[in-house]
């Protein structure tokens, strides 16, 4: 039954994106399809993978292992953390804590999640924002940037 809750509610997640997305039009054209395709392309995708599960069912779901619903809990409250202090922080800042807390939460060591949040928060950085063009928030570190 859990799956097919699951799509039931992706379902509606998707029907509700469509609708939110649809009336998404740019003041001017820069590509073929416009802004609008991204989430429309999302939803379709969402409501494709809801359908399956509805219409798949499943046999009775094993229950989480002891702890992993806490840790969920807390993984929730780490990206809600991430929405809100990334703009403050900035995209180097912010990444690198949130790569380490979750890190953590996998059982990493400190130094390991220090280190692979530092090396994956600035090749991100310098891939998106100096390679591809995407601007992404300098934060506290806007004066060494």
């Amino acid at each position: 039954m859990n799956d097919r809750i699951l799509g039931i509610a992706a379902l509606v997640f998707a029907a509700l994106m469509a609708w939110s997305g649809w009336g998404i039009q740019a003041p001017f054209s820069y590509e073929p399809v416009g802004p609008r395709a991204f989430p429309m392309l999302l939803a379709i995708i969402i409501a494709l993978c809801g359908a399956w599960l509805v219409f798949k069912g499943s046999d009775r779901t094993a229950a989480n292992p002891p702890g992993a619903s806490a840790r969920i809990a807390i993984m929730v409250a780490y990206c809600i953390a991430y929405a809100f202090f990334f703009q403050l922080l900035g995209f180097i800042v912010a990444t690198t804590a949130m790569t380490m807390l979750v890190g953590r939460l996998f059982g990493g060591s400190w130094f390991k999640v220090a280190i692979g949040g530092l090396v994956m928060s600035g090749l991100f950085f310098v891939l998106f924002d100096r390679v591809l063009d995407v601007v992404l928030p300098l934060g506290i570190l806007g004066g060494l940037l």
